[in-house]
């Protein structure tokens, strides 16, 4: 998510306002009240006869800043809705751009007690049908989840792209009860969004005032956060996995095999009983119709194609196509800047699929050994069982540092593996005889001895390629304190044998022929989960431990699927550079005498002026991952930003944050600032210095 709010160039065809069917009108700027006197500012698009002739609405409601971050977006898809029949309605939810009051956390019960209130004003407009959908990306995604899980009368579907169903599981906090790094990162980005200024040519007068309400009241994020480490009441609100059934409305759920919010796609597919369709593309996190890796489909011909026949009633033919629809992947080789990931589109009837068999593997000293079928004996540990010691460096997961791949042409992808295989314990299938498709959830069962009282298992599923090279296919994580629920800690019994099931990241890929499929097992995965207090070494028990994988067979229907149509959206409007967005950069610094490694991303969005009103924005981020290989209370991830806002002769104003995470044995430590400056005088400072108990991370 840290790269949510980055802009990139707009390279699709762009259809003529005019050609549109139906002729529309914009409202830039209007305010919706709610009942506690707070009004949320929005931006809405619909036909110019609506108010004569009555249309859906779509809404999409995020804190971004629609008079800023997330304009290009907006004019680019907004307009294309309205011009097709619907009232497209852009919100800032509370404290955030124009809307009034404070942005305190995210989903909390405020968030979509307010979306209740905008959708019941939506629906009573004149102009709107009284039917509404809504959908978003990310958070907007979760939070058309949330929202339709309170049943407003009026939400008649939605559509919810990169979104999660489970916030502990599956969010930017914790993966399989470890600690993520983009936790502090993805708080650190909304903490200088947090202080951003309303413009005042649209807020009015007493906008000062709210910007200094903002500003007195934002908090890193991460402070709060750090204190839920296991799966408590805090991470179960707004997570619909508690009762799937309290959605009602039809859900059309999207994700991406780079994203990393594809899991829930098709647990929501498995687990809700509306109407339902799944899409997972090979995109990073970014909407479909301009999302990378390619290919690029039309998506916003795909969603008007959901709204037309939930929110209009026309038979588009959603109820004749298969519920679950997906790219999948050819064999490739690695590359960190990969464009295009080759393959087919591929469908399922229903999940999970009876036409996907789980077959397995028996991990064995000589490899991965497939079987037939399942034996007795691997079912339970043994003490006559033979084992393999593997104590990884800390700086195990160099190959893959980014947890998120955010749509982008960036180095964010998995480089060959091999550099992290030399430190791992790799187990190989013999040479495939002929291609492998997988479909669905790898899983690993270990039998697994620790050393120490608190530690982590990482695991990559990949492919050994004919060339040498290895391409990683999914991973998955596990703290070894945690029960399965994540609910319970317990210190791990030195020396005795545990068994644990690790799931990893569903995928959908495609084993080349003459290919090996590998699984390599570490101690750790930085910089993507925080490391454990101490250098841990497991052993694994051999015959015990097995890998599952969800084999699909070939099918000639899969040809006679439906071709999407191009991507397509509407144009925006002009804007002038002040400062040249630069290309992202990401790199490895590694310290030849200590080993000491660390990766570095520098992000600069540039300055844009939005020339119709002459408001400026721009962003710039440094985010330093350090750690020593032989140290893993070395761990630090530094990050600092600078944001810039205003209009000439109005408004100039710079907010500089910066933040440094690091630990102990007993506890993590955030050390963070907030400067802000007006016309380049000091008006705000602030300095945190927080401990926070590790709770068996």
């Amino acid at each position: 998510m840290a790269n949510e709010n980055r802009s990139q160039d707009l390279q699709v065809e762009t259809t003529d306002i005019k050609s549109l069917p139906c002729r529309i009108r914009e409202v830039e700027h209007a305010w919706i009240p709610l009942s506690d006197g707070t009004r949320l500012a929005c931006r809405y698009w619909l036909p110019e006869n609506a108010e004569q002739h009555p249309v859906p609405a779509i809404l999409e409601y995020i804190p971004y800043c629609k008079r800023d971050r997330t304009s290009e977006r907006d004019e680019a898809m907004h307009p294309y809705l309205a011009g097709h029949g619907y009232c497209a309605i852009r919100v800032d939810m509370r404290g955030s751009g124009e809307s009034e009051g404070l942005l305190l956390d995210e989903y909390l019960p405020q968030e979509q007690d307010d979306a209740l209130e905008v959708i019941a004003w939506i629906a009573e407009q004149p102009w709107c049908s009284g039917n509404v959908g809504m959908f978003g990306k990310s958070w907007g995604g979760y939070n058309s989840l949330q929202v339709a899980a309170r049943r407003p009368p009026a939400l008649k579907a939605i559509i919810t792209v990169y979104s999660v169903d489970d916030r502990y599981a599956d969010c930017i906090h914790i993966a399989g009860g470890c600690l993520l790094l983009e936790n502090p990162n993805w708080a650190f980005n909304m903490f200088g969004l947090n202080a951003r200024p309303p413009d005042p040519l649209l807020f009015g007068e007493g906008w000062r005032e709210v910007w200094m309400q903002r500003i007195e009241n934002n908090v890193p994020w991460i402070i709060e956060w750090l204190k839920h480490q296991r799966r408590d009441d805090f991470w179960k609100h707004a997570s619909v996995c508690e009762d799937y059934s309290s959605i009602v409305c039809p859900v059309f759920a999207v994700g991406g095999w780079a994203d990393a919010y594809t899991n829930p796609v098709l647990r929501l597919m498995e687990n809700l009983t509306v109407s339902r369709r799944a899409l997972i593309g090979p995109w990073g996190h970014e909407y479909p119709h301009h999302a990378y890796p390619e290919p690029q489909i039309g998506f916003l011909q795909e969603s008007l194609r959901w709204w037309n026949h939930w929110l209009k009633g026309i038979d588009t033919g959603q109820e004749d196509e298969p519920m679950v629809r997906v790219w999948m992947q050819d064999s490739y080789e690695p590359d960190a800047m990969r464009d295009v990931v080759p393959g087919s589109w591929v469908s399922e009837d229903c999940w999970p699929s009876e036409r996907i068999e789980t077959r397995h593997w028996q991990i064995q000293q000589e490899g991965l050994v497939a079987l037939e079928r399942i034996e007795p004996a691997m079912l339970y540990p043994s003490a006559e069982t033979s084992r393999l010691q593997i104590s990884s460096p800390a700086t195990v997961g160099r190959t893959n540092p980014v947890w998120g791949h955010f749509g982008m042409k960036a180095p964010e992808f998995p480089m060959d593996q091999r550099l992290d295989d030399a430190v791992s314990l790799c187990f190989d299938s013999q040479h495939l005889q002929e291609p492998v498709a997988i479909l669905g959830t790898p899983i690993v069962e270990l039998e697994v001895t620790s050393d120490k009282p608190v530690a982590q298992i990482s695991l990559r599923l990949s492919e050994v390629r004919v060339d040498g090279k290895v391409t990683q296919v999914s991973f998955g994580v596990f703290n070894l304190t945690h029960d399965q629920k994540h609910e319970t800690v317990t210190a791990v019994e030195i020396g005795v044998p545990m068994k644990v099931r690790v799931r990893l990241n569903d995928t959908a890929y495609r084993f080349a022929a003459g290919s090996c499929i590998r699984i390599a097992v570490a101690t750790g995965l930085w910089p993507v989960i925080w490391p454990s207090p101490e250098i841990v070494t497991l052993e694994i028990g051999m015959d015990v431990s097995q890998l599952e994988l969800p084999v699909r067979d070939n099918r000639e229907t899969d040809a006679n699927l439906r071709a999407f149509d191009s991507p397509k959206w509407t144009p925006i409007q002009s804007r002038t550079k002040f400062r040249p967005q630069q290309p992202v950069v990401a790199r490895m610094e590694e310290d030849m005498a200590t080993g000491k490694l660390a990766y570095v991303q520098e992000e600069d969005e540039g300055i844009t002026q939005i020339d119709s009103h002459g408001w400026k924005h721009g962003n710039k981020m440094v985010r330093r991952y350090e750690i020593d290989p032989r140290d893993s209370l070395s761990a630090s991830i530094y990050l600092e930003g600078e944001d810039v806002y205003g209009r000439e002769g109005e408004l100039d104003a710079l907010i500089l944050t910066r933040c440094r995470m690091t630990s102990n044995s007993a506890s993590f430590r955030i050390e963070a600032s907030l400067e802000v400056l007006e016309d380049s005088r000091q008006i705000f400072f602030r300095e945190w210095d927080e401990e926070i108990p590790r709770d068996g991370v």
